[in-house]
């Protein structure tokens, strides 16, 4: 279970805060996920599926109790297919996850607004996965350039998204 409730933050508080670690435990997604969630803030530690136009590992993890984590899922980019739509949103709020960041597609977004998550993607595609039980889970994964490994912490608001390796809340 996380630590510290999904507290009060500010991505840019924490840039301003941190805007001079040169370690790279410190990292800032680029522009470009919009909210498409519930919930328009979230952070946790994160959990990820690496994949591309096959969402099995992404439902699977999501049926799983999320203890308040982060599913990171590199879908490497790719805007032909939805890796989360209203089924799955639905499952990570109903099992306890504070969030989803998607480097691909989502799709139902009326079904994603009114779950109790938060959820990051590029954009929105109707057209749904294949089903070919291909990914992995549990890797580092690399997103938009940016690399994010299970176990660090992932912070989320309408300003943006930051990764560090430890928590930044106390």
């Amino acid at each position: 279970m996380v630590d510290h409730p999904t507290a009060a933050f500010s991505t840019c508080d924490l840039c301003d805060v941190h805007k001079a670690d040169d370690s790279g435990a410190f990292r800032v997604l680029p522009p470009g996920f919009r909210h498409y969630g519930g919930n328009g803030a979230f952070c946790g530690p994160v959990a990820t599926v690496k994949c591309f136009e096959d969402n099995t590992l992404v439902k699977a993890a999501l049926d799983t109790p999320g203890q308040g984590r982060v599913l990171v899922v590199d879908g490497g980019a790719s805007l032909r297919r939805a890796l989360v739509g209203g089924n799955l949103a639905a499952a990570g709020a109903r099992n306890g996850w504070a969030g989803v960041v998607v480097n691909g597609c989502v799709r139902d977004a009326a079904e994603l607004r009114a779950a109790a998550v938060g959820i990051c993607a590029l954009g929105l595609m109707p057209l749904p996965t294949e089903k070919r039980n291909e990914g992995q889970s549990d890797v580092a994964v690399q997103i938009q350039g940016v690399w994010v490994r299970p176990g660090d912490w992932l912070y989320a608001d309408e300003d943006g998204i930051v990764v560090s390796a430890t928590s930044l809340l106390g």
